[in-house]
């Protein structure tokens, strides 16, 4: 499962995305609209600036908005920034492979196999998925 920190980076870019490029977006006014509590959504924005998905810019006409194009944003690089591994099994992770403390080999595993097959599938899911599409989706929704 992804954890609810996740799951509000994804609805914040995605209503971010959703907006006139132009505008900068208020953290209250996503609080409010994606109904994320608002000290919680400040610090995932944070760390969506320092990761640089986002700008924001103080005062008057201050707010977020995307530093990357939404269509170039996929899941896999979100739910790796809020989240870390991918994987079920540490020892089928690219990205943070470590060796379970179970297995003697892990060529001689039983399960180790079907779990590649399912990160697999699931990376190839997560890494065709951008911002842009998800925001897009949301709007066919909202009709």
């Amino acid at each position: 499962m992804i954890s609810n920190r996740c799951k509000y980076a994804l609805k914040a870019l995605i209503y971010i995305a959703k907006q006139d490029k132009e505008k900068n977006i208020l953290s209250s006014e996503i609080s409010k609209d994606e109904n994320i509590p608002k000290k919680f959504l400040e610090n995932i924005l944070r760390d969506l600036k320092n990761a640089q998905f986002l700008t924001s810019r103080r005062g008057a006409k201050g707010g977020y908005r995307l530093n990357k194009d939404p269509e170039k944003v996929t899941l896999i690089e979100v739910i790796r920034l809020m989240d870390g591994p991918i994987a079920l099994l540490p020892c089928v992770s690219i990205m943070y492979h470590q060796t379970c403390d179970t297995c003697t080999t892990e060529d001689t595993c039983t399960i180790r196999d079907v779990f590649i097959e399912v990160r697999d599938a699931t990376l190839e899911i997560y890494r065709k998925t951008t911002i842009a599409s998800l925001a897009k989706k949301k709007n066919t929704l909202s009709l």
